[in-house]
């Protein structure tokens, strides 16, 4: 196995990117990256269980919602993930998991040694004790953003990028630290409460149905059976975001599908994803993704 100082290699991670079912986007295998692996893809659904690596996974879901399992020792946890959401495993623990539905997902893998040499900068005491805390489903803005500034990166054909890759992964390693281990208590506590599965359920359910549409916040408050605002605060302890945000996210999801998938013209896409008209759409899309739908469209054709 490679040491910290040589290149990361994907046969050094846990086996979920080696999945025949996965259809890779772009990844880091072949560019020299030593500070950390990463790999875009769309993930087909699955159940597997994965022995333990030495170095440390964060995973972003790039679209959803999606149902995820995870059994760590005899623990059992699932979510439904949104887009956003990250799945956080530490370095040495074995797992299991389950994906209910395809996702396209970044996966990021940092080195045990980078975050070790941060803990020594960061944090009082031997930097050997910290321990990363697994999270599934939490939302992480400022991780979010990382990894795809990562995922941007793994595009760059400038040499120089193994620089900034390494000051990304360690940018990286602090807010792990910071926010997700056990040597610093997180800054941002998650609100308390939350939807049950069939509320959520029933409000996604509702929302993805209704895309096309403009539905108002009391509609779909009424599916899961609360009042709008009771249902706005226990919606985003769960989610991570507020309905609209999640409205606002799953159309624009809705329309990459359609663009990828189909030959539909960028005014009816606009149409079924419950923009006002096409130039809605682009701005909106442009805002989220930093392309044109065109553009996009093009890109994942060729």
């Amino acid at each position: 196995m490679a040491g910290p100082s040589g290149a990361f290699s994907v046969r050094e991670t846990h086996g979920i990117l080696w999945r025949p079912a996965n259809r890779v986007r772009v990844a880091s295998e072949g560019l020299g990256w030593s500070s950390l692996y990463a790999s875009a893809q769309l993930e087909k659904p699955y159940e597997d269980s994965f022995r333990a690596v030495p170095d440390h996974l964060v995973i972003v879901h790039l679209d959803g919602p999606v149902g995820v399992s995870r059994v760590l020792g005899k623990s059992l946890e699932r979510r439904t993930i949104a887009p956003g959401g990250l799945f956080i495993l530490p370095g040495g623990v074995d797992f299991g998991v389950e994906l209910e539905g395809q996702l396209e997902s970044l996966h990021v893998y940092l080195r045990d040694a980078v975050l070790r040499q941060v803990a020594a900068e960061l944090v009082p005491g031997d930097p050997a004790l910290v321990e990363l805390v697994p999270r599934l489903g939490d939302q992480d803005a400022l991780i979010e953003h990382l990894a795809l500034g990562i995922r941007e990166a793994l595009t760059d054909p400038d040499p120089g990028a193994r620089v900034y890759t390494d000051q990304l992964a360690r940018v990286l390693g602090a807010r792990l630290l910071r926010a997700h281990s056990n040597r610093v208590p997180r800054q941002v506590a998650p609100p308390p409460g939350g939807l049950t599965r069939n509320q959520l359920a029933r409000a996604i359910e509702f929302m993805d149905a209704n895309l096309s549409g403009s539905p108002f916040l009391e509609e779909i408050a009424d599916a899961a059976g609360l009042s709008p605002a009771h249902f706005t605060r226990q919606f985003k302890a769960s989610m991570g975001v507020a309905p609209h945000q999640y409205l606002l996210r799953s159309r624009m999801e809705r329309a990459k599908r359609l663009l990828r998938e189909t030959d539909r013209s960028i005014a009816q896409v606009a149409f079924e994803c419950g923009f006002s008209h096409q130039e809605h759409m682009t701005r909106v899309f442009s805002r989220f993704t930093g392309t044109t739908p065109a553009a996009f469209r093009r890109t994942v054709r060729s």
